[in-house]
């Protein structure tokens, strides 16, 4: 997989005028920091198949992973060449097998689940998969990993902490944080930790996966599409979400944070099980 990136250093912040009204009615003209939201077209095959709305960093990292999730390809060997332009407002994907798809194509509209509570959407059907994900093959964990991840988000995210309105996922390894990132939605934020595994040949399904954000059925449908075998989150999953994980025996543990934690499900229980 060739990967040509021509971006360089987009602007993730813009300043913003506000009026700030206390409850005394006073009323001040200050200034914030807000984040700019970013628009990039996805090409496959020159077919116009995505547009993702994100913050414009990782952006191979993200289309890599998007592509995985939803199953345009299996494997980071699926993808011959991407690149994206200068202003990161184009994506174009190669793939190597093209002549497997055999799904027909329409040029119209086709709404599918929605990835992400920004706006994303998927563009055609002409990728669309019937393929029924892989039930997961559980691995061992142990709860000082997950609080771990939980210490390192705690301890903060450098865009969060100014604006306080992004996402956050880590992507970790046993006791080891591999990656982590930032965006506007936390299911750019998931696929970009992905991605950095398809690019850096990281094997996820020996990895760990930690969120920010809340775990309904189409992130934890993310995780299963991408073979993660642990997914964690400071936030809350719906029942639908828990019945999902355990249907492809993925562990999902929720309200992780630095003291404790709530195992939904785990079909391989770590050794210290009892203490959890």
């Amino acid at each position: 997989m060739y990967i040509n990136e021509q971006y360089q250093n987009l602007s993730l912040l813009g300043k913003k005028e506000y009026q700030y009204i206390g409850r005394d009615r006073k009323i001040c003209i200050e200034e914030e920091q807000v984040l700019n939201e970013h628009v990039i077209d996805v090409y496959v095959n020159d077919r116009l198949t995505m547009k993702l709305i994100c913050l414009p960093q990782h952006l191979a990292e993200l289309v890599l992973g998007r592509l995985l999730t939803e199953q345009i390809i299996t494997s980071a060997e699926d993808v011959e060449h991407i690149y994206i332009c200068e202003y990161g407002k184009r994506a174009k994907v190669y793939l190597k097998n093209t002549a497997d798809t055999n799904a027909p194509f329409t040029d119209s509209f086709v709404e599918v689940t929605p990835t992400c509570c920004t706006g994303n959407h998927i563009l055609n059907n002409y990728f669309v998969s019937t393929k029924e994900p892989e039930v997961l093959t559980p691995i061992h964990w142990e709860p000082e990993w997950i609080f771990h991840m939980a210490d390192a988000f705690a301890d903060g995210s450098p865009l969060h902490s100014i604006t306080f309105a992004t996402h956050s996922c880590l992507l970790a390894k046993e006791d080891q944080i591999l990656f982590s990132c930032e965006d506007i939605g936390r299911h750019n934020a998931l696929d970009k930790v992905i991605g950095y595994a398809l690019r850096h040949n990281i094997d996820l399904h020996q990895c760990m996966i930690y969120s920010s954000g809340r775990i309904p059925t189409d992130m934890t449908m993310k995780a299963i599409q991408a073979g993660i075998p642990v997914l964690s989150s400071k936030a809350s999953p719906t029942s639908e979400a828990i019945e999902l994980a355990r249907e492809y025996h993925l562990t999902l543990i929720c309200a992780a944070r630095r003291d404790r934690m709530k195992v939904f499900t785990s079909p391989d229980l770590c050794s210290t099980s009892s203490d959890v």
